[in-house]
């Protein structure tokens, strides 16, 4: 007879009727499907089989040297304690460490196996790793015998092919989802009938460093890209600040509720993919009801298995492709350690070495990582999370090679393509300003950069931060569009390049003089520079994936408390479009934050077009001279 809650429908009654000769009690489920010294796997994240979890625990001590196989387990059981305190009862074996196996594989009573999510499936198809039983949770079969995975397939699916038998939860409350997402009724040789609550997790609040890193990821992603976050509060963060952005697409193992609330305020349509259009790909969701109900029968959400989702080859074939993932610490170089906290192992792989190697492949695609710049120990010791080295112990998870883009709450690095020396500027300049010194020391300690290499410093002698909130775009009158921002310290080969690429006339005219070489001694003072009284202002361009300053501005501080002095460059292709005089304004409007009063500044006779940029600008010009050929003004800014 088919134990059934009463509220089922009688369409479920029926389809479950044709199978009843494969219904067991939840003990039986346990004692006739498992023997000792069996290798088991239990289902993963959310979708985790409590029922029958539960009764594994219980007869455990009838069940000697089985091995259980997890994903991200994420229950509250514990294995040890309901256990009857045998230590060695179950040998645990995780893909990725989950919060309730974390103490055991600290203490050494279960086993961490590191692998690429993409490539777990294979291990179970190819027989490497044989399976005796796979206990799992599906929704209920429909009329044809097809049970759902629901919202988790990652690895299941393969591993339930795989095992020699496989019992069920079967749970009217487990979302039926679409895609290459079901098993038959056939390939279940027992099941018992739940009706429990499927898990739910969240994320916690975004504090204030995840809010702010959100906002770095959230600048990197144009219309129409299609995003992957992992799992964390930063990756999940991320989504409160897409709701500006038009036409996104979703390809990611897994996805939560702010995805839900993102195609609900049409953000996320999915109608610009290169790869699946229309449809948000995944491998399982985590989160609440609310997702839960969102993926049930949506014909929006396909779900595949990860060695499909997370396959790098496939992930690449999506346009604008964007990977989010979180690390632990990031050495100086651009080492990511994402799955330990020195020789103890913490979480896993999972797919982000898969999507940042996928979204690096992909046309415009972006790989991130991101980690907020410092972490709080526990006897309350606050340590920087970029590091001069990774500690002992920890592993390497994503490569140098591989990192494009590493985002802390003080900024972005973009490491790709850089050398040593510009890495390890870039990577000091979003460390914690408390941390920098220390970090610069290191580096100049091994050669890493310059002997004379400084930071930026203030008058108090502090580490002068990056005035992010004078970052903006400007629109050209030929119709492209550049970045203004203030000159940081890894900006000093891009400044060269602009210098260089003035000829002689054009150094005459910005130098006085036609200069030959623009060598690190005279670049590092203008791109190491105290924001607090000075500023100089770039204009950058991206085009083709080639980063470049075409334009720079600048005043600095004079003897005269009150006035500072001018100086521009712009590259001869970019002139004529305003950007000398958009510079201008610009840095009027911050010069009067930093109470100047007055600018001032020498131009040649002969440089004609800035004459006119200075007697255009409208600002009263106080006085005028004229000497050997050179105009010498002063202008007042503060009107």
């Amino acid at each position: 007879m088919i134990c059934l809650p009463n509220d089922l429908s009688k369409e479920i009654f029926s389809n479950l009727k044709k199978f009843r000769d494969k219904q067991v009690t939840t003990e039986n489920a346990i004692k006739l499907f498992i023997k000792p010294g069996d290798r088991i796997f239990i289902d993963s994240g959310c979708a985790e089989p409590i029922e029958l979890t539960k009764k594994l625990i219980e007869l455990g001590p009838n069940l000697p040297d089985v091995e259980i196989l997890h994903f991200l387990s994420l229950s509250d059981l514990d294995y040890y304690e309901t256990a009857r305190g045998i230590e060695d009862l179950f040998r645990h074996n995780a893909f990725f460490i989950g919060k309730s196996l974390r103490k055991y594989i600290k203490t050494g009573f279960a086993d961490y196996t590191p692998m690429l999510l993409s490539e777990i499936p294979g291990l179970f198809q190819l027989g490497q790793m044989h399976l005796d039983t796979a206990l799992i949770q599906v929704s209920p079969p429909d009329k044809y015998g097809y049970c759902s995975f629901g919202i988790n397939i990652d690895i299941v699916k393969a591993i339930a092919e795989a095992a020699d038998k496989v019992v069920a939860e079967v749970n009217p409350k487990m979302p039926r989802t679409l895609g290459d997402s079901f098993i038959h009724m056939d390939n279940i040789d027992g099941f018992i009938c739940v009706d429990h609550d499927i898990i739910e997790y969240s994320y916690g609040e975004s504090d204030e460093n995840a809010q702010k890193i959100a906002k770095f990821v959230a600048s990197l992603i144009e219309d129409e890209s299609t995003i992957q976050m992992g799992i964390g509060q930063i990756p999940n963060a991320v989504t409160e600040e897409l709701v500006e952005k038009k036409d996104l697409g979703v390809h990611s193992e897994v996805f939560s509720d702010g995805i839900v609330d993102l195609v609900e305020n049409g953000v996320v349509t999915c109608r610009k993919k290169t790869l699946h259009k229309d449809k948000i790909i995944c491998s399982f969701v985590m989160g609440s009801k609310k997702l839960y109900n969102f993926v049930d029968d949506n014909p929006m959400c396909e779900f595949h298995p990860s060695d499909y989702t997370n396959d790098p080859y496939i992930i690449s074939k999506n346009n604008k492709q964007v990977a989010i993932n979180a690390a632990l610490t990031v050495d100086l170089t651009g080492q990511i350690n994402s799955d330990s906290l020195g020789h103890r192992f913490y979480s896993g792989i999972g797919g982000q070495v898969d999507f940042i190697r996928g979204a690096g492949r992909a046309k415009d695609g972006k790989p991130i990582m991101v980690l907020p710049s410092t972490a709080t120990l526990e006897d309350g010791t606050v340590v920087s999370r970029i590091v001069p080295h990774l500690d002992e112990g920890s592993g390497v998870v994503v490569t140098r090679g591989d990192v494009h883009y590493v985002i802390t709450e003080w900024g972005i690095a973009y490491l790709y393509g850089k050398s040593i020396r510009e890495r390890v500027l870039e990577m000091i300049n979003i460390a914690h300003p408390d941390f920098r010194e220390d970090l610069l020391n290191h580096a100049k300690k091994w050669n890493l950069v310059y002997s004379d290499q400084k930071l930026p410093v203030s008058i108090d002698g502090r580490v002068s931060l990056y005035p992010e909130k004078y970052e903006t775009v400007l629109k050209l009158k030929n119709g492209k569009t550049i970045k203004i921002r203030p000159v940081k310290p890894t900006d000093e080969r891009m400044l060269q390049e602009l210098y260089y690429s003035l000829d002689e006339e054009d150094r005459y005219l910005r130098f006085f003089t036609p200069r030959k070489d623009f060598q690190h001694k005279m670049i590092s003072p203008l791109v190491n520079i105290d924001y607090s009284t000075n500023m100089i202002l770039v204009g950058e361009s991206f085009e083709k994936g080639e980063q470049k300053i075409i334009a720079s501005g600048g005043f600095f501080k004079t003897i005269n408390p009150s006035t500072a002095e001018i100086a521009f460059a712009v590259h001869e292709k970019w002139r004529r479009n305003g950007i000398t005089k958009y510079l201008l304004n610009y840095l009027v409007i911050i010069a009067r934050e930093l109470n100047y009063k007055f600018f001032s500044g020498s131009i040649l006779l002969r440089n004609k077009p800035m004459l006119h940029i200075i007697n255009k600008a409208g600002y009263p010009i106080l006085s005028k001279s004229i000497e050997y050929g050179i105009i010498e003004f002063t202008f007042d800014i503060s009107k």
